[in-house]
């Protein structure tokens, strides 16, 4: 009998690609489940991409909420609460523990479920929930959603983190080319040009091309800054996610600041470096199937010659497992 699922996790691009090995083991452990996903219309790309996932269901909380009353406004949260409620779930999961993802769950049908008041980012949403779950604050964010889920549907999950992105990966050929996030969304991410430079130089001496992501104006305007001159770089134009995930996917190597799309070349099986300064790599580590360093923490960012080592071992580990495919081909 198909058990409905409905998940909530609306946002971040980061959070919602840690989310993604949750989805997986619910497939393997409950494979009569039928999953749906509310999602911020902005990443509702993210859960589309999951082979696993039945119906992606958009909120504009983020458009909503600079207009909360107007008419269009009011007709759209009408729209999505007679949505929401059309169905009957088996269980409302709540993987977000805010008071924003609480509103959204109390307009589902369905048992609700969610952390309990000890393990919830902010403790008053678990008292919206019929069955509340325990899970170490402190813990990797995929280790997290993991436990949660598992916890909330009776399973044991085990093994690696399996993110379910193989509709973006399947076919896609590694190309001699490096992607560079170089900006973030807040001034106290940045890392210094300097040390850019010097890890420019050496992606480009091993004869990688540079091509920088950024998404808005005042991103845009600092990678061409940062990439003049050089003529082996360029800054890519703005693209959707799937179009952004396939060039992710077919990189040699990733580095970037600590933001949502780093997360995702990690996720998608790439060798990422990710440089921490303003936020801690505790609780949001880089992870995926293949090389990942998540260098520095809060204050302390770390050092130019930090990154060009990983970049040297990420190398390495690519090289390596391209060396055991062949391998494994021509012995076959």
């Amino acid at each position: 009998m198909t058990k409905r699922i409905l998940i909530v996790r609306t946002s971040s691009l980061g959070d919602l690609v840690h989310m993604l090995p949750a989805v997986s083991d619910i497939a393997a452990h409950v494979p009569d489940a039928s999953i749906d996903w509310v999602v911020e219309e902005g990443f509702a790309e993210i859960p589309s991409w999951h082979p696993a996932v039945h119906e992606v269901i958009p909120v504009a909380h983020r458009r909503w909420r600079k207009h909360w009353w107007s008419a269009d406004t009011r007709a759209e949260r009408a729209a999505l609460r007679r949505k929401l409620g059309e169905r009957e779930y088996d269980m409302v999961l709540d993987m977000q523990a805010l008071m924003k993802s609480v509103w959204l769950v109390r307009q589902a049908r369905g048992p609700r479920h969610g952390l309990d008041l000890r393990s919830a980012r902010e403790p008053l949403a678990s008292f919206f929930y019929d069955v509340k779950h325990k899970v170490k604050f402190w813990q990797p964010a995929v280790t997290r959603q993991r436990e949660l889920a598992a916890a909330a549907l009776g399973y044991t999950y085990e093994g690696e983190p399996d993110f379910g992105l193989e509709s973006i990966t399947d076919g896609v050929e590694i190309e001699p080319y490096s992607v560079i996030m170089p900006s973030a969304s807040r001034d106290d991410k940045l890392w210094p040009e300097e040390d850019w430079q010097r890890v420019f130089a050496h992606l480009n001496k091993h004869g990688l091309e540079l091509r920088l992501l950024s998404g808005n104006p005042a991103e845009t305007a600092r990678a061409h800054a940062l990439v003049a001159g050089n003529a082996r770089a360029h800054v890519l134009p703005r693209m959707s996610l799937t179009e952004v995930a396939r060039v992710l996917a077919g990189a040699r190597i990733m580095v970037g600041l600590d933001s949502g799309l780093t997360h995702l070349s990690a996720g998608l099986g790439r060798p990422t470096i990710g440089i921490y300064k303003a936020s801690t790599p505790v609780r949001t580590p880089l992870e995926g199937p293949a090389y990942t360093a998540s260098l520095g923490e809060r204050g302390n960012a770390p050092s130019a010659e930090t990154v060009l080592s990983a970049i040297e071992q990420a190398l390495d580990f690519d090289d390596t497992a391209h060396a055991d495919l062949a391998g494994g081909n021509l012995a076959n």
